[in-house]
């Protein structure tokens, strides 16, 4: 507990508490709760809010990581388990043949990758389904139907449906419920079959081999988007271990699609393709597909190209096998690696490619004098391609503003991701402020002296992504989440003396220092870096009162000290704000939770 009383007293560099009001550091007077973290009422009125809260009394994300971990090493148990929750759901694996699935994984690239599917087939007319994680705002996105996330009241009335009948059997089974993930993924697939769907694009939780969405029999295609080191406690820590279980997605005899990947990973890929005894084909490069000028795509960056051709390849051969050749026909089976026809994409393809939209990745939105570049980059890969992306369109901005234009980074990151060499890759975008903030929404002054409430993007309560945050309702979870606020923040401030490390700002370790008259990586250019408890309160320290979103006269504004204040005056002065948030989704949704008004309806 000392070390969060000295987190904390850190952290009130940045806001200023009332002298009536500071307890900033006293734990027991820290009230640190989620909205959505209300214990489900014992009357369950069963409406749409009473759904969120009890969704939120399955597992923790921690708990739930913990339980992949532990069953690794027996996939068929993982599965079988999920069988079993499906079955007492009212369900058979048999029935999700009807859904004529598409299955994409892959560790960069495979939401994209959906998106792009997904509008594509829809513009074709047909009733589409879409599974997809983790939500920005609201849970309801990670379930669509028409590219559109269900209603409110369908999410309600197909959730309990789903519940109760997991609690009606919950006694003959050890008391046990799904996690959070599983339950998710059972309640799509019980929406698409009630909906009636002409196809559900299904995207891989983390990995495959193991993943809950796996208990698919038989998909019509399966994708793997581009492969990268992410969640390595759980899928092996080099690219080929994670590559293994990417591939166990393949099924017998159903054509596999994978965007180029390096040598040791395609190798496997190839063992995985034979041994399931499936076709496997690599996409072509976007700009070989046969049509009248460059594609144009709906997402922004270079790296959507790969994302894209994988889509028109999973399409175009659910399209060709759907209605050119009957289901019952011959399988595909593996003779070896081959390139996929570079087609020439229909009008329909060309249009879907150009529609597409996907929140939260290579996103911008203009505020007025402030324009927010937003990109859930979490991998040292994926922020490669977010510094491209930021580095490609910001030039041109900057030209336009006619004046000064002050950048900032907001950044954090969660789990085991690698920060520093994230942080590495951004110095050279050369901004003029660094922000870092835990994955909070918002910390709310209560009407008790001196509490905060901290509110957190619903995001974080996605047990497919390893985040320290706990969403469950229990005691025991409460007492969990005062140490994870601790880790966030803690985090937080590692991140800025990293920050620090790499402009030069900030004396580098002992060990470093064995070797002398080393030069700053950016030799005279400084950046002022802060760290804040919240989302909030930090787009609101750098918007300084220029975002009209975030001077909504109902948003709590937390009072900062002075001398923050003062440091504030380029971003006052200036003609331009540049933000660039990224790092982790859930800090990017908790951001357009603010910045974006309509996600929240």
């Amino acid at each position: 507990m000392l070390r969060l009383f000295r987190v904390l007293e850190r952290l009130r560099a940045c806001t200023e508490v009332p002298a009536r009001n500071r307890h900033w550091t006293k734990i027991a007077e820290l009230s640190v709760r989620f909205s959505s973290t209300k214990a489900a009422p014992r009357f369950r009125r069963m409406d749409y809010q009473d759904a969120i809260c009890t969704l939120n009394t399955l597992q923790t994300n921690a708990s739930a990581l913990e339980q992949v971990k532990r069953e690794r090493g027996h996939p068929q148990l993982q599965l079988q388990a999920m069988r079993g929750f499906l079955q007492r759901a009212g369900l058979k694996v048999e029935e999700l043949d009807r859904l004529n699935i598409i299955h994409v994984t892959g560790t960069k690239g495979k939401g994209s990758t959906c998106a792009f599917t997904e509008q594509i087939l829809r513009n074709y007319g047909l009733r589409t389904g879409f599974y997809s994680s983790p939500h920005l705002v609201q849970v309801r996105e990670r379930i669509r139907i028409n590219g559109q996330p269900i209603g409110k009241e369908l999410f309600t009335k197909y959730f309990w449906q789903v519940y109760c009948r997991l609690e009606e059997t919950k006694d003959a089974h050890g008391g046990s419920m799904p996690a959070y993930f599983r339950f998710l993924t059972i309640l799509a697939f019980h929406v698409f079959l009630q909906e009636k769907v002409d196809l559900a694009v299904i995207e891989v939780g983390i990995g495959g081999a193991y993943d809950c969405t796996n208990i698919i029999r038989r998909p019509w295609v399966c994708g793997i988007s581009s492969l990268g080191i992410d969640h390595t406690s759980i899928l092996g820590d080099t690219i080929e271990k994670i590559a293994w279980q990417k591939g166990g997605i393949f099924k017998p005899g159903v054509p596999a699609f994978t965007v180029k990947q390096p040598d040791g990973p395609m190798k496997v890929l190839q063992e995985r393709a034979e041994e399931t005894g499936c076709s496997l084909s690599v996409c072509p490069d976007l700009e070989e597909y046969e049509s009248e000028g460059s594609l144009r795509l709906g997402l922004a960056g270079q790296h959507q190209h790969s994302n894209a051709s994988l889509a028109l390849q999973l399409s175009h051969t659910w399209l060709q096998r759907h209605f050119l050749y009957p289901a019952s026909s011959s399988p595909v089976e593996f003779s070896s690696v081959s390139p996929a026809p570079a087609f020439q994409p229909s009008p329909v393809m060309i249009k879907g490619l150009a529609e597409t939209e996907w929140p939260g990745r290579n996103q911008t939105l203009k505020h007025g004098p402030v324009m927010y570049f937003l990109d859930g980059a979490h991998t040292t890969r994926s922020m490669q391609a977010c510094v491209r992306w930021f580095n490609d369109v910001t030039p041109q901005h900057e030209r336009n503003a006619g004046g000064s234009v002050v950048r900032v980074l907001l950044f954090n990151a969660t789990g085991e991701r690698d920060c520093a060499a994230m942080l590495k890759l951004l110095v050279p975008c050369h901004f003029d402020f660094a922000v870092f903030c835990p994955n909070i929404t918002e910390a709310i002054a209560t009407c008790n002296a001196g509490k905060r409430r901290f509110q957190t993007p619903s995001c974080v309560r996605d047990p497919d992504a390893e985040d320290d945050l706990r969403s469950s309702q229990s005691k025991r979870d409460q007492q969990n989440f005062n140490v994870s606020v601790e880790n966030m923040l803690t985090r937080c401030l590692d991140n800025q003396q990293s920050w620090r490390v790499l402009n030069g700002q900030a004396e580098k370790p002992e060990a470093e220092l064995l070797i002398g008259g080393g030069l700053p990586l950016v030799a005279e250019r400084h950046s002022d870096t802060l760290v804040f408890p919240c989302i909030l309160s930090a787009l609101q320290w750098i918007s300084q009162g220029r975002d009209s979103v975030l001077s909504d006269p109902n948003k709590c504004i937390i009072p900062v000290k002075p001398s923050i204040s003062a440091k504030a005056a380029p971003l006052r002065e200036a003609v331009n704000i540049h933000v660039l948030i990224t790092g982790s989704l859930h800090l990017v949704g908790g951001a357009l939770k603010h910045l974006d008004p309509a996600l929240n309806s």
